[in-house]
């Protein structure tokens, strides 16, 4: 037996010399450690030096076998340690001198049979283990949690907080460590013990797994104790961290009081959009919860709105008892286009008294917006802009670099692009020159061709925007018009010009129903585009029955199941509707391949992406449907439905999706290989890369609602420009103007001037188109000046010029008072309405040769759900216009700090009503009304502050 004697004789001999060497280290260490704690003691002023000597003497006591001793001894302890953990700027003394002595009170504590002393002596091993959490893991916690299960029912544990603002902290920290490692189900963290003959003997400690203590219960009591603390010493976030990270941020709602619930739900509502999908729903619904118990009405209304819940807005909405509170939460909903049987009382339980009974015609009026257009003339004359505006005025020529006259090139293009330039400016003042005042009514539509005629007599609806009584009167004579455009275009006005508002007369019905049977295919497409329009947000039961068939219908062209499947997808915007979806599901199963092929198909899957509009996981049914259509369509389809139910949320997973698509590299068949298509397998991946044109659009849906994720996706479109396929190039400044919708940050601006320039035309036109979006109804300088040059580069391309004068239409629309940014309520609520205007727009430009360029042009008027006028106007008890005081500058980020600060920088006073920004905000300049809107934003009312008066006088 060789090898074994061989081993014995090698190990034999390697303990003796290491043995050697760790005797002199160790001797070495310790008279290191003497010199150390030799100077130490030189460097201490004589009160540390006493403090230092009491603290030592307190430890020889517990190791003393006179029982009666331990409890003088260590109460001595906790006041020492807790009179020296006021400063949080450095280690508490005490901590430091007790820290030498650490192990060896641990060992003492293991001695001790359990009692009230050792449950007061765990106490003060929780916070000196805050000094060695380097190499014992939550130790302090452990700790706390012995000494809590130490202690009699009679004589509760000390609070967290008596031992100061750094150990809450620290508890906290740990807390959420050791739930995670509980919920994660990992092994019981090692500790080791050391004992002091150990130590001399330099042999390794002996390491035990730490007995798990106390319940999951435990932990969330005691996260509850923390949390009481925090919120009483002006830690929110920190609060709302830690029972976030225990998952019971709900229970957040009984610790909140008056003074600290408005910060916690700042900061909760700030939260949301980076947090997962379950997460952030349930953190909406507690700040409600809050809302609700301080009786914030609109500020819960808010958020039920977000998240879309037809009960929580019913109940938030019927709340109040006040009048007038009711009619600012009607003003909300007609803002937010929030369809009118959700508030209709479901049991007698949300019956509404007979006081607001009789107020009913008040707040039926508010949430018509039966007054907007009046009110917006009125804010225009304020403004000093409401003489009609000439194309002159918009284009102004004189100042184009041009060699040649363009004034010739191409005219029934030029007059074409002036009908939309002149909608677009004039729209919602209804006092246009060549449409509504023009002396022979139809001269301007004459100089049009077919389908020019139509969107010339369409661009009536724009001009006289939310006006129906005198709408319709101008418009009803373009109804009898001999020529078929005309009167299509007459239908399509009707529609438009009854969109967001809400008539007891339902004239739109009426007038459009009778022609969505119509042979004629413009009269067709005209009503029922219109009926979208019109009522788009309604979810209106009747108009449902009247335009599902034709989806369903085989006999019918894909345009007109299309069109039909998109209006129902405005109408039913954010629904979820089972029967339109299951329908237009159907039909996709059910067609032919060449029909799905068609230009038209992607309105049919924008309709049932519509349709779970913000519904999150609410698509995953018919997401996994789609997935087993085999056409390629299906692919569009379930990158349009999952972006549009997560549009907005701002979730990284679903963009890294997107950006996965974008990486495919489509090759598509030339025609000789197509015959060889037909025999393949349909595993094959699909041909056909329009998916990817809808991924980019999906990147700027989702990350639009959040300005972290919108300014990364803008980085990773700039990516996807220099490298991606020519779809993809064409797609990313559609997805540009999607992000920054009537905002425009000059970045954004410069970048899409420089993509104007592209050698793909293509990509030119769609980034003049997105300039004019970025720049919607700001009337921005730099923009208009960018848009006049480019009028003069592309003087010979007619359709960039086109494309450049309904650019600049958009940005001086409404002569700069109108918005199409989906998002108000101070950037916090997405209008689905208006989403699902831009995406049906934007999608038209995913193939504008096929729609915007060729005779389809009248898709621009696809922006009109997203607008809205960007003004702040005060009302006074009676809902008249009621002048005051306000401030406005751009919005300033105060959640979380400290104090009051301001919440806007580089204000300026004005005198209401006040034109706002996208990224500005309003204030009272005096505290002599009080608004009944948490938001000063849109229709507010003001009240008299009862108490004003009085300071007034005392300061007198």
């Amino acid at each position: 037996m060789p090898e074994p004697t061989a081993t014995i004789s090698v190990t034999s001999e390697d303990p003796k010399k290491k043995k050697e060497e760790k005797q002199s280290e160790s001797g070495k260490a310790q008279e290191a450690k003497k010199k150390g704690d030799e100077k130490e003691g030189e460097d201490l002023s004589e009160e540390d030096l006493q403090l230092k000597n009491e603290l030592e003497m307190l430890v020889e006591r517990l190791k003393e076998p006179n029982t009666e001793l331990y409890r003088p001894a260590l109460e001595t302890l906790r006041t020492l340690i807790r009179t020296s953990t006021s400063s949080m700027t450095s280690v508490p003394k005490p901590l430091k001198f007790l820290r030498p002595h650490y192990r060896e009170l641990q060992s003492l504590y293991e001695a001790w049979s359990p009692s009230e002393d050792k449950s007061l002596f765990a106490d003060i091993l929780s916070v000196l283990a805050m000094t060695y959490s380097d190499t014992e893991p939550r130790g302090t916690l452990r700790y706390r949690l012995l000494s809590a299960s130490l202690r009699p029912a009679s004589s509760p544990l000390s609070e967290p907080g008596s031992w100061g603002h750094e150990y809450v902290r620290h508890l906290a920290a740990e807390l959420g460590e050791e739930y995670t490692a509980r919920t994660l189900g990992e092994e019981a963290v090692e500790v080791t013990t050391e004992e002091p003959e150990k130590e001399k003997a330099n042999e390794e400690p002996e390491k035990k797994p730490a007995e798990v203590v106390g319940s999951i219960d435990d932990l969330h009591a005691l996260a509850m104790e923390c949390a009481t603390f925090l919120l009483h010493h002006n830690a929110e976030p920190d609060a709302v961290d830690l029972l976030e990270e225990l998952e019971i941020v709900d229970r957040i709602v009984e610790l909140v009081d008056e003074n600290t619930y408005e910060r916690v739900c700042q900061y909760m509502i700030r939260c949301v959009n980076l947090l997962p999908t379950p997460d952030d729903r349930a953190f909406l619904r507690t700040t409600h919860r809050i809302y609700v118990q301080h009786h914030k009405f609109p500020q819960a209304l808010s958020l039920s709105i977000r998240l879309a819940d037809p009960d929580l807005i019913r109940h938030d909405f019927n709340a109040p008892a006040n009048p007038l509170m009711k009619r600012q939460l009607a003003f909300l909903l007609a803002r937010a286009q929030i369809p009118t049987q959700w508030l209709e009382p479901q049991s007698s339980e949300d019956d509404v008294d007979d006081v607001e009974s009789e107020m009913q015609e008040d707040i039926v009026e508010c949430l018509s917006n039966t007054h907007l257009s009046e009110h917006f003339r009125d804010f225009g004359k304020e403004l000093g802009v409401l003489e009609p505006r000439s194309l002159e005025d918009v284009y102004k020529s004189h100042l184009e670099n041009t060699r040649t006259s363009t004034a010739n090139v191409d005219s029934a293009r030029a007059n074409l692009a002036g009908t939309f330039v002149n909608a677009f400016v004039n729209a919602g003042f209804g006092n246009d020159k060549l449409m509504v005042e023009a002396e022979e009514g139809n001269s301007w539509i004459y100089k049009n061709k077919d389908h020019g005629m139509m969107s010339a007599a369409a661009s009536l609806g724009l001009s006289l925007l939310w006006d129906p009584d005198v709408g319709l009167s101008h418009v009803d004579k373009y109804t009898y018009s001999s020529e078929e455009h005309i009167k299509a275009g007459a239908l399509l006005a009707t529609g438009i010009l009854n969109t967001g508002v809400r008539t007891e007369a339902d004239a739109a019905l009426a007038l459009l129903s009778e022609y969505v049977k119509s042979k004629s295919l413009p009269l067709r497409t005209s009503a029922t585009t219109g009926l979208g329009l019109a009522y788009a947000g309604s979810h209106r039961e009747d108009i449902l029955q009247l335009l599902l068939p034709y989806i369903a219908d085989d006999s019918v062209s894909m345009e007109i199941a299309s069109l039909s499947a998109l209006a129902l997808g405005f109408i039913f915007v954010g629904s979820g509707n089972g029967e339109i979806a299951s329908t237009i599901l159907q039909t996709l199963m059910e067609r032919e391949d060449k029909q799905l092929e068609e230009k038209w198909a992607r309105y049919m899957i924008l309709g049932l992406a519509l349709l779970y509009l913000g519904l999150q996981d609410g698509s995953d049914a018919t997401v996994e449907t789609l997935k087993a259509i085999e056409h390629h369509i299906s692919k569009q389809a379930v990158i349009l439905v999952d972006t549009c139910a997560y549009a907005g949320s701002g979730d990284v997973l679903k963009i890294q999706e997107m950006l996965h698509h974008c990486d495919e590299h489509v090759v598509k068949p030339s025609k000789d290989d197509k015959d060889k298509d037909k025999d393949a397998a349909p595993e094959e991946p699909p041909k056909d890369d329009t998916f990817q044109a809808f991924a980019v659009l999906g990147i700027a849906l989702v990350a639009m609602g959040e300005e972290v994720g919108s300014e990364m996706s803008m980085r990773t479109l700039s990516h996807l420009m220099q490298y991606g396929e020519p779809i993809i190039r064409k797609a990313v400044p559609l997805a540009l103007g999607l992000l920054s919708a009537s905002n425009p940050q000059l970045p954004v601006m410069d970048t899409l001037s420089k993509y104007s320039h592209d050698n793909d035309l293509a990509v030119a036109l769609n980034a003049i188109f997105a300039m004019g979006l970025i720049g919607a109804g700001t009337n921005n300088a730099r923009l208009a000046q960018m848009l006049r040059q480019l009028a003069g580069y592309y003087y010979k391309e007619p359709d960039c010029l086109f494309m450049v004068r309904i650019a600049q239409g958009l940005v001086h629309m409404g002569k700069g008072t109108l918005t199409i940014n989906p998002y108000f309520c101070d950037r916090n609520i997405m209008s689905r309405t208006a989403v699902a205007g831009l995406l049906a727009t934007l999608i038209a430009f995913t193939d504008a040769k096929g729609f915007i360029l060729d005779k389809y042009h009248w898709m621009l008027y696809f922006l009109a759900p997203a607008m809205y006028p960007r003004f702040l106007i005060t009302l006074n008890e009676e809902l008249k216009n009621f002048p005051v005081t306000v401030r406005v500058g751009q919005a300033v980020d105060v959640v979380g700090q400290a104090g009051k600060p301001r919440t806007i920088s580089g204000f300026q006073t004005h005198s209401t009503p006040v034109r706002l920004g996208t990224t500005e905000r309003a204030e009272l300049a005096t505290e002599e009304y009080i608004p009944y809107a948490h938001v000063l934003e849109g229709f507010v009312i003001l009240e008299k502050n009862p108490g004003y008066e009085k300071e007034d006088k005392m300061e007198l």
